[in-house]
């Protein structure tokens, strides 16, 4: 009996501190369990240079890596704030798994208030992924995104506003595909948590984009042509920063940490049980 008890007790131990999360490796770079590092990634062409604002949070438990992108286009400021409040939001030292937080992918855009494209070479970065490693700056920061963000994540979610000239309904979305039934399951339930009445439904039986031998174009697609669930926000509109809007993105956002499992809280957040979902946005 005494062996018995010996025996299940290192079970116990082991299983415990299986939990425990190792660090995490980004761009070479060791991020201990617990913690969070901030990280300006420099990305130059022949002619221009720029870089990318990102936050790794390494959780002390293990959990799934989510991959978030905020200022795809610069001129969309309610979740580049939002993604600025989660960097205080998100404790890494009650995270289970990764987070991984682009503050604002197209930093050029949102220096010169340039609503959709990049200013350096007017190319439209929700247009370009999954980019290019010998190509202009703009498919250079599609490229790092798509191989160093979402090639590592198990969850992707890309954060919008209504640009410059767009005024729109807030609403979360995802992408569904009859070939792609779990990661469409697991991108709907992504969509629910974050709290939106509205729900874009995303119909990509059939459309080149998401088809191998085409460009994904989008953020977001790239993620799930490669099999990740993944989901969209879109809150504010007009190149405003609206609190109201912030707040929405922020507190939808912790609500999805919840429901991925990666935390315990979530701002008090309430789960919303009435939807009205669209079909496609194309």
């Amino acid at each position: 009996m005494k062996l018995k008890s010996f025996i299940l007790f290192i079970c116990f131990i082991s299983g415990k501190y299986s939990l425990a999360q190792s660090s995490f490796t980004f761009c070479g770079n060791t991020i201990d369990a617990g913690t969070k590092q901030h990280f300006k990634i420099p990305v130059v062409d022949d002619e221009h240079k720029t870089f990318i604002p990102i936050t790794v949070f390494c959780g002390v438990e293990k959990g799934p890596v989510l991959g978030i992108t905020a200022g795809v286009h610069g001129y969309e400021y309610p979740p580049i704030i939002a993604a600025q409040r989660l960097i205080t939001s998100v404790n890494p030292k009650t995270l289970k798994g990764v987070l991984i937080l682009v503050q604002i992918a197209n930093i050029e855009s949102f220096k010169s208030r340039s609503p959709y494209v990049n200013p350096l070479d007017d190319k439209n970065l929700n247009r370009s992924f999954p980019g290019d490693v010998k190509g202009s700056i703009t498919e250079k920061i599609a490229d790092f995104i798509t191989n160093n963000i979402i090639d590592k994540s198990d969850f992707f979610l890309d954060m919008h506003a209504g640009d410059a000239p767009e005024d729109l309904m807030p609403y979360s979305a995802y992408y569904s595909n009859s070939s792609k039934q779990n990661a469409s399951q697991q991108g709907k339930e992504m969509a629910k948590s974050l709290l939106f009445n509205h729900i874009v439904v995303f119909s990509t039986d059939g459309k080149d984009y998401i088809k191998e031998d085409k460009p994904s174009l989008y953020c977001s697609a790239e993620a799930f042509k490669r099999g990740i669930p993944s989901a969209d926000i879109e809150c504010g509109g007009l190149g405003k920063s609206e609190k109201e809007a912030v707040l929405k993105i922020e507190t939808g956002v912790l609500n999805m940490l919840k429901h991925l499992g990666m935390t315990t809280t979530s701002n008090e957040a309430k789960t919303n049980n009435s939807y009205k979902f669209i079909k496609d946005r194309e």
